[in-house]
């Protein structure tokens, strides 16, 4: 399917499982897009899209409706958007693609405390099903660190909320944010607040540095020391082993990611920790995928 050339406010961003969705741009930026390891909106200031555009655009691809299944809401955070404004967008869409199935955005923990449960139970009823929700963290004191602007209890609150009204979670957990100093801590209460939430979807990426790890140490209210691969994988077990979930799907197939796993965790999690100690027991191959990842 082939559909119209969209004018997007560039950089435009979407979950990698959202490859083959429609992405309706209704905000523009983050409403916080401070944190100290996100670059995807600094070059962006928050911007609200007028909603009689948003309506405009989605008729102008009312000839490709048989064909639209999913559709993305992006930029950083619509849902800081009032419910009246998302309920409009979202009944405009239910009207000009009848089989779309699921319709998702990104949303920040305090996007969804802030809104009542029976209002996010509206949106849900309207269509927005799932929620992609960067976690990044369990550990208050790194949270602080990295200026993430939520807690331990607000991520909990927020997406207890969202799991209330029927919203389905999918949420990411950032390895080596705290380097080695942090990475303890932070991977006992990722996994602390992981069995907090019971999320649908759990995946975890590898911190990345696009503008060098130095602009990082600069941005970071602490001490940061790099990580090898190795400390990666010790993270990575870590948190796998303390998790205590149901049925959350775990991914770690993400670009970033030195070790791919897939599977559920109630199910695979002995298998998980396996492959990490067989990995970790053949250290020249670690490094030599360290190495290529750094392009040496």
């Amino acid at each position: 399917m082939n559909l119209p050339i969209i004018e997007y406010s560039q950089p435009l961003f979407r979950p990698p499982s959202e490859a083959g969705s429609l992405i309706l741009q209704i905000t523009y930026g983050c409403t916080w897009n401070k944190c100290a390891f996100c670059e995807m909106y600094t070059n962006k200031k928050y911007q609200t899209r007028k909603t009689a555009d948003v309506i405009g655009e989605i008729h102008s691809l009312k000839p490709y409706a048989p064909h639209i299944q999913k559709i993305f809401l992006a930029d950083g955070n619509p849902m800081a958007l009032s419910t009246r404004r998302l309920l409009e967008i979202l009944n405009e869409i239910n009207i000009v693609f009848p089989n779309v199935r699921r319709i998702s955005t990104y949303a920040l923990p305090s996007d969804l405390t802030n809104k009542p449960v029976d209002d996010l139970k509206q949106l849900r009823d309207a269509g927005l099903s799932l929620l992609y929700v960067g976690i990044e963290s369990g550990d208050d004191e790194l949270l602080g660190l990295i200026n993430k602007a939520e807690t331990y209890d607000s991520t909990v609150a927020g997406l207890t909320k969202a799991h209330e009204a029927g919203m389905k979670l999918s949420v990411m957990i950032l390895s080596g944010l705290g380097g080695r100093k942090y990475s303890e801590q932070h991977a006992i209460n990722s996994a602390k607040v992981l069995n907090a939430i019971q999320p649908l979807f759990a995946s975890t990426l590898v911190l990345s540095f696009p503008y060098g790890v130095e602009r990082y140490k600069q941005r970071f209210a602490g001490e940061y020391i790099s990580m090898t691969v190795h400390d990666l994988l010790l993270e990575l077990r870590t948190l796998i082993a303390n998790t205590n979930l149901g049925g959350t799907i775990f991914r770690s197939d993400h670009a970033s990611n030195y070790l791919v796993l897939k599977g559920v965790l109630s199910r695979d999690k002995q298998k998980f920790t396996d492959e990490i100690d067989k990995a970790l027991s053949f250290p020249d191959k670690v490094q030599l995928r360290e190495e290529w990842q750094r392009g040496l």
